[in-house]
């Protein structure tokens, strides 16, 4: 294939065919981030630890594909991202296999950290479409894709718990997640064209201008630390909810505590609507309802502990309001930098996932601590958080920096 040179080359990339498959991938990878979270208590009883332990696989699981997004994702802003993602997505399939063949926790742990680092391979595809798609429906582009993501993180649970009600065990789920990663590696490659590179691979100096970024950015800084508050309450809520579904009142097997994904996966929707708001200069106005909203469903959350009804209503507007301010940010970061939106992705969706890993360990430990009700105080400190330091940040009016473009420039 040739290089791709010329914008009608980026709007064949783009094509609603494309877009779509682009949207299928990242519900493919992200979601092997997922799958372990309705089966902690399978984990447990095949490795002998205690449940709260097992939770911690999620963590480990999102560490690595923090370490993926600071590490591996800058790349992709000077390598052929076709060949990128080759290699990530083939270290990917071998991760989930041997998860599958795990023999003991440590191992588990191990492959889960690979998984994590090689499923970052999600934000390659995210900056990429960003980098292409013209301004005027940036925010729809890009939102099609969260949409793809954000159903991918929503329904892992439930194909997650549904593959372990019919076969009875965890493992074949991991095996079934390396087809599919198998298949969309084919894909992949089959629509990606070849790219001309994009500067000289000087991985120092790449990876310490993030650190220049960061400092030049204030809207990078503001957004990157309310994504790891928005991903950290998600977090929180969908780690937690197999310890109180597990237990009394509820005593859920794997299969139903999965379903809860479905109703999640509503909120996905609201990805796209979200992008369509901020391309027509909304974001603001966004951010403050989605925020809002996200602390109003800890209200329902809290309540769920005793009541079904309460405990959906919370689950529904708990992804509706954190996937809709994904989507927010994304369009604001965006706007920034159009050479270096992979370094810039890395900043964002690296602090999120911080969040996130921080996020199930808190919940772990405020489970153990306080219950569902401690829980349930911890997540929702977060969306408060993000109302208070907004309204800090609308009062100062942050803005952009003067010296951005320098910044980004490698040195």
């Amino acid at each position: 294939m040739s290089p791709l040179s010329t914008a009608a080359d980026a709007g064949k990339l783009l094509s609603p065919i494309r877009l779509f498959l682009f949207a299928l991938a990242a519900g493919v990878l992200v979601a092997n981030l997922y799958y372990v979270q309705p089966l902690t208590a399978l984990l447990a009883a095949s490795f002998h630890i205690r449940l709260s332990w097992a939770g911690y696989l999620v963590t480990t699981t999102q560490i690595g594909y923090v370490l993926g997004v600071f590490l591996l994702v800058p790349l992709s802003d000077v390598l052929d991202r076709r060949s990128l993602l080759s290699l990530m997505l083939g270290a990917n399939i071998a991760s989930l296999m041997l998860a599958a063949l795990s023999p003991n926790f440590v191992v588990f742990a191990f492959s889960g950290l690979l998984i994590g680092m090689s499923s970052s391979a999600v934000m390659v595809i995210t900056s990429m479409v960003a980098s292409h798609a013209p301004d005027q429906s940036r925010g729809r582009m890009v939102g099609t894709v969260m949409t793809g993501l954000l159903l991918g993180i929503l329904l892992a649970r439930t194909v997650a718990g549904a593959v372990a009600g019919l076969s009875g065990g965890w493992r074949p789920m991991y095996v079934i997640a390396a087809l599919a990663v198998s298949i969309l590696l084919v894909a992949l490659r089959q629509i990606l064209p070849a790219e001309a590179p994009r500067g000289t691979l000087q991985y120092g100096k790449l990876l310490h201008s993030l650190a220049d970024i960061v400092r030049a950015e204030p809207l990078l800084r503001q957004r990157a630390l309310f994504s790891a508050l928005g991903l950290g309450t998600f977090s929180v809520f969908w780690t937690g909810l197999t310890f109180l579904l597990s237990g009394a009142p509820y005593h859920y097997g794997e299969a139903q505590i999965g379903l809860f994904g479905l109703v999640g996966a509503a909120g996905a929707l609201a990805a796209n609507t979200v992008g369509r708001l901020t391309d027509r200069g909304h974001g603001n106005a966004a951010t403050w309802g989605l925020a809002l909203l996200t602390l109003a469903s800890w209200v329902f959350i809290g309540f769920g502990a005793h009541t079904l009804v309460a405990l959906l209503a919370g689950v529904l507007l708990l992804d509706i309001g954190v996937m809709g301010l994904q989507v927010a940010h994304q369009s604001v970061i965006y706007q920034l930098a159009p050479q270096a939106r992979a370094r810039i992705t890395t900043v964002f969706i690296g602090s999120g996932f911080v969040g996130a890993a921080a996020g199930s360990g808190i919940a772990s430990a405020s489970f153990a601590a306080g219950g569902w009700f401690g829980l349930t105080i911890a997540g929702a400190t977060m969306p408060l958080a993000i109302l208070l330091l907004w309204a800090g940040y609308r009062l100062r009016k942050v803005g952009r920096p003067k010296h951005l473009e320098q910044a980004c420039h490698l040195r």
